[in-house]
């Protein structure tokens, strides 16, 4: 059986990094091909999905450009946007288009995003969304009925290993490999004494872990991280840092270069989100 490039780095051990692009809001494709092209280092680039509930172009467009393009996508699907109906369509849609990599996501609820008035559907939660995906690859839909031809993928899910309480956290990353998680990329970390604490536990059970390394580019942006998404952290040794740095997003850049150092020590790779400068991927990546 063929595996994707991204199964076959985490199969052999091998240290992974993946990256990511978010769609146009609009139709124009080109700078959004052009920087996953730029990426250096990067296994597979996943494509969000009218990310922090704000509306973009389908992801499975885009995803599909990328395997035109010769580039390894992993496709983030959420339940906000859809009910079971139109998620299974959309994930057979993307087997057609040789998409095999899945990131199965919850999603934030659409009340903070651009369209807080929209309705948020979550007819199915990431759990569950993962058990859809597992009925898919054995031929059948949710309600049994047969498919004409069989998909295979390779489906990840998330895991914030800052969230509390600990064991309800670990509980539910339990849940998803039950479920059929075959790889995690964790929300953005930020102390890694927290996740190699994770890691501790997480080690046993034997799936691969990405850690999302989020590059921070000023000491307000670590602030408003604080306040406003759940699961995430920034510490104050770290903040500090960028309020007395003469170039933040260089300090950025050194805090993000340091966690990916945590990550070498003790995950099977990690996921970069920076924000537009995807120049500075080589200086993280450094050694």
């Amino acid at each position: 059986m063929l595996m994707s490039r991204l199964q076959e780095e985490l199969a052999a051990g091998r240290f992974t990094v993946t990256a990511e692009v978010a769609p146009p809001k609009g139709i124009d494709l080109q700078n959004v091909l052009d920087v996953a092209a730029a990426f250096s280092g990067v296994t597979a680039v996943n494509v969000t999905d009218n990310q922090g509930a704000n509306m973009r172009m389908c992801p499975l467009v885009v995803a599909g450009k990328l395997v035109d393009a010769g580039i390894e996508p992993i496709l983030q699907l959420t339940c906000r946007d859809r009910n079971r109906m139109a998620l299974q369509s959309d994930i057979l849609g993307a087997a057609a288009l040789g998409i095999e990599n899945l990131l199965l996501l919850s999603g934030d609820h659409a009340r903070f995003g651009d369209h807080p008035e929209a309705r948020s559907v979550f007819d199915l939660d990431s759990v569950q969304l993962l058990q859809a995906v597992n009925d898919l690859q054995q031929g059948v839909d949710m309600v049994g009925r047969k498919l004409d031809g069989v998909p295979i993928f390779f489906p990840g899910a998330a895991v914030s290993p800052e969230s509390e309480p600990f064991e309800l956290m670990f509980q539910k990353f339990r849940k998803k490999i039950d479920s059929g998680a075959r790889f995690f990329q964790t929300q953005a970390v930020f102390d890694g004494g927290r996740f190699e604490q994770f890691m501790a536990e997480a080690r046993e059970v034997g799936t691969p872990v990405l850690a999302g390394i989020l590059l921070l580019k000023s000491a307000r942006m670590a602030r408003f991280l604080n306040d406003n998404i759940p699961g995430v952290r920034v510490p104050e040794k770290h903040i500090d840092r960028l309020e007395k740095a003469g170039n933040p997003l260089d300090e950025g850049v050194a805090i993000a270069r340091e966690l990916v150092g945590v990550a070498r020590s003790c995950c099977q790779g990690v996921h970069l989100m920076t924000l537009g400068h995807e120049d500075r991927i080589p200086e993280i990546l450094d050694n």
